[in-house]
């Protein structure tokens, strides 16, 4: 293989890699409590027809997310108990509790993977003497995230069901996310929460792509 072959092809694996690192990187901003405060103060943000006030919303789905981002295992969330001593969660819940922190953990991983093979590549580009064709990698994959997110957006916004039955068939089994409306988890996270949470990753990952496609300079040869 030669030289500027080579340049190619790591130019476009850069390209390849600026989607996943900039959806991912959304993803990781909505695992914050800043964005389940963002959530439940929308006007508009449906009400627990079940009881659960704003405050115990935001209390109990902060838990839930520790959990996302900690290492215990799912007792952390089983020992859960409300005050007239009855579990948080049932046993389908915490089940599928299990299968999104496992989904959650393996997108990080990818994650770091991805940024950390995307800074290797700038280095190895900035010192190699192909940091031109790096940049345009860049570039092209701010242009490929713009219209991948802008597809995502649209889909959610007219297809919202669709999307959301998709996504669950495709990381996780069968009839496991499935949930009565009582369940705390659909009290926590009814399904406006979810609507809400793919179009803001579709509306970060367009602006960050976005900066990426046109506001990177390429030298001037």
């Amino acid at each position: 293989m030669s030289t500027s072959t080579l340049r190619l092809s790591l130019a476009w694996l850069a390209t390849l890699l600026v989607p996943i690192v900039l959806v991912l990187a959304s993803v990781r901003i909505l695992m914050t409590s800043a964005f389940l405060k963002f959530e439940y103060n929308l006007p508009g943000f449906p009400p627990d027809p079940y009881g659960f006030s704003k405050a115990e919303r935001l209390y109990w789905s902060q838990i839930a997310l520790d959990y996302l981002l900690n290492p215990e295992g799912i007792s952390f969330l089983g020992d859960l108990r409300f005050q007239d001593g009855s579990p948080v969660y049932n046993d389908r819940e915490l089940g599928h509790m299990v299968d999104v922190k496992n989904v959650a953990r393996g997108a990080l991983r990818v994650w770091y993977a991805a940024l950390a093979s995307l800074a290797v590549l700038g280095v190895w580009a900035r010192w190699g003497g192909w940091w031109t064709d790096y940049l345009t990698g860049l570039q092209r994959g701010g242009r490929l995230t713009i219209g991948l997110m802008g597809v995502i957006i649209v889909v959610v916004l007219v297809g919202f069901g669709f999307f959301f039955v998709g996504f669950h068939q495709v990381f996780f089994q069968p009839g496991t996310w499935m949930f009565l409306f009582s369940d705390t988890l659909i009290r926590l996270f009814p399904e406006r929460f979810w609507q809400v949470a793919f179009i803001s990753i579709g509306v970060l990952s367009l602006a960050m792509a976005l900066g990426m496609a046109f506001l990177i300079r390429r030298p001037v040869p």
